[in-house]
């Protein structure tokens, strides 16, 4: 098949979502499979390259110009509605790369949008968050989950998140292309039963597929400086957390709740410091910008892992990467992370936002360290429903269905 995957961001710019999707394309073209990428310029990247068989187009858009409308952080991602400068470049990959499947990741696609009828290609939409009803597209308000979209609370809840200016042109543009969207979208996929619920598609009448991320089948190969970092961690048993060090991670719920074990083992913290009034307790330390393979072995090491989120966490890797290493997990009873944790088979889950209960599931499991083994190796078992071999063959069994009985030769005009 001929696939065309659109994403905001891609390497070098790497987050959960952007390994999801450099994963994704780099298993579908292993698997024989032409991959193509679309993706957005940042300054300093090439234009056009191949990495593993996939071959990489970063285009420009005109709202990209714009740097302090669609931008945070140094990333500039796609507006929720047709950029100009975008879509008259992927007519240009589409013309080249001919697909017949176009799987979008995020944004983007809005710009695919008015060359859905004219490419012939079927269009799959996976949903990594909530950014189909919520323009902040984390469901969440004033630090708590929220009911979704109502017009008493967007436009304050996205003007605290993106400013006044870039929260107006958000909310019009997602609201006015909704409609367009979800008609022009052959089958949308959920990561989690709770992402689809959140974007109102469980039983709401649209084409939707729950299909998790995955992990590779396979560790990957250490790098030299991954044991040199590893070397840093405690010699000893010590509690773990991956992700960025954020208010919405749960980090200060985690920090509360490490305060109240007695004779705790060290905790480390594995991410970006995104929380500047984050004080850190005696017996905590931060490992800052740590390459994946570091990572894994962090969790090969630590005793417990833990995923302590406040919002509705879509789908999290870093749970099945604990699960792989065969670490029992202590995590929050919220969005994707129960359709990942077994409660009381594979790891313990609590309230989130719950520093009390948090603490007394980790007290259980250090206290009992045949009952951490048992279920760090049903998190083994587990996991292989979350693995490559598992989850690539029912997005390439969707592609197939989509296809069946068009043509494989797709016109391009």
């Amino acid at each position: 098949m001929r696939i065309l995957m659109l994403t905001d961001f891609y390497r070098p710019l790497i987050g959960g979502q952007e390994r999801h999707v450099e994963n994704l394309a780099r298993e579908l073209a292993e698997r024989g499979h032409q991959v193509a990428v679309a993706t957005l310029w940042h300054e300093g990247l090439e234009p056009f390259e191949e990495d593993r068989g996939v071959r990489i187009y970063r285009i420009r858009g005109t709202v990209q110009r714009a740097a302090g409308l669609f931008s945070q952080a140094g990333r500039r991602f796609a507006p929720p509605a047709p950029d100009p400068e975008t879509v008259w470049a992927l007519r240009r990959i589409i013309k080249r790369e001919r697909p017949q499947i176009v799987h979008a990741h995020s944004w983007i696609v809005h710009s695919f949008l008015p060359l859905k009828t004219w490419s012939g290609a079927k269009l799959v939409v996976t949903l990594h968050d909530y950014g189909l009803r919520c323009a902040t597209k984390t469901l969440m308000r004033h630090e708590r989950p929220c009911g979704g979209p109502a017009l008493d609370r967007c436009p304050g809840c996205a003007a605290t998140h993106y400013g006044p200016l870039k929260a107006g042109a958000t909310l019009a543009a997602q609201r006015a292309t909704l409609p367009w969207l979800v008609a022009a979208v052959d089958r949308f996929i959920a990561v989690s039963q709770a992402v689809a619920e959140g974007n109102g598609l469980a039983g709401g009448g649209c084409a939707c597929e729950v299909i998790p991320n995955f992990i590779a089948d396979h560790v990957e190969a250490p790098e030299e400086d991954a044991a040199d970092l590893a070397a840093q961690l405690p010699s000893g048993d010590f509690l773990l957390f991956v992700g960025a060090l954020s208010r919405h991670k749960g980090v200060r719920v985690l920090l509360d709740a490490y305060t109240r074990l007695e004779d705790a083992p060290p905790l480390a913290l594995i991410g970006i410091w995104a929380d500047p009034e984050l004080h850190l307790p005696a017996g905590a330390r931060v490992f800052q910008h740590w390459p994946h393979p570091a990572v894994m072995r962090a969790w090969q090491r630590c005793t417990i892992g833990i995923v302590p989120s406040i919002w509705p966490e879509p789908c999290p890797t870093v749970a099945m990467e604990a699960m792989l290493a065969g670490r029992p997990l202590v995590a929050s009873r919220i969005g994707g992370l129960p359709d990942l944790v077994a409660h009381e088979e594979t790891g313990l889950l609590a309230p989130p936002g719950d520093a009390g209960a948090l603490a007394a599931a980790l007290a259980h499991l250090l206290g009992d360290p045949a009952l951490r083994r048992r279920m760090g190796a049903a998190g083994q078992r587990r996991v292989a429903a979350f693995q490559a071999r598992a989850v690539i063959p029912r997005i390439e069994a969707l592609y197939a269905e989509l296809l069946e009985p068009a043509s494989q030769t797709i016109p391009v005009r």
